[in-house]
């Protein structure tokens, strides 16, 4: 992002994302890709606006035996905030996150995720 200071612009890291790591399903990550292409924006922010529906649905229902097998290590950026209810919400439901995460797939909104411009965004 950047910042206007003294009526110049510098650029700066948005203190509110955090480098997360975890392994979710290679399948997801390539249809998250292709989504994110054709709707101008990244799948980490997909995964951010499913994240975000599914913590305001409340509850979750999954089966651990169906867990995919082709997982891979995923590693992205998150809202710091939204990142540590999602760690709640995995404990809460004795889950792990990345259960959660792929979980989440289903609740994502594309038309209320963030659009690519957004990590280059001018704060005042």
């Amino acid at each position: 992002m950047w910042k206007k200071v003294n009526g110049r612009l510098i650029q700066t890291t948005d203190e509110k994302r955090v480098k997360f790591r975890t392994n979710i399903s290679k399948s997801i990550i390539e249809e998250l890709n292709d989504i994110a292409l054709n709707n101008d924006t990244y799948a980490n922010y997909l995964l951010e606006s499913g994240l975000e529906h599914l913590i305001d649905h409340g509850t979750i229902s999954y089966n651990k035996e169906l867990r995919p097998k082709d997982r891979v290590q995923y590693k992205t950026t998150y809202d710091k905030e939204l990142l540590e209810t999602v760690k709640e919400f995995a404990k809460r439901n004795s889950l792990n996150i990345n259960d959660v995460i792929e979980y989440s797939t289903k609740y994502i909104d594309i038309e209320k995720s963030k659009k690519r411009d957004y990590k280059n965004r001018i704060e005042y």
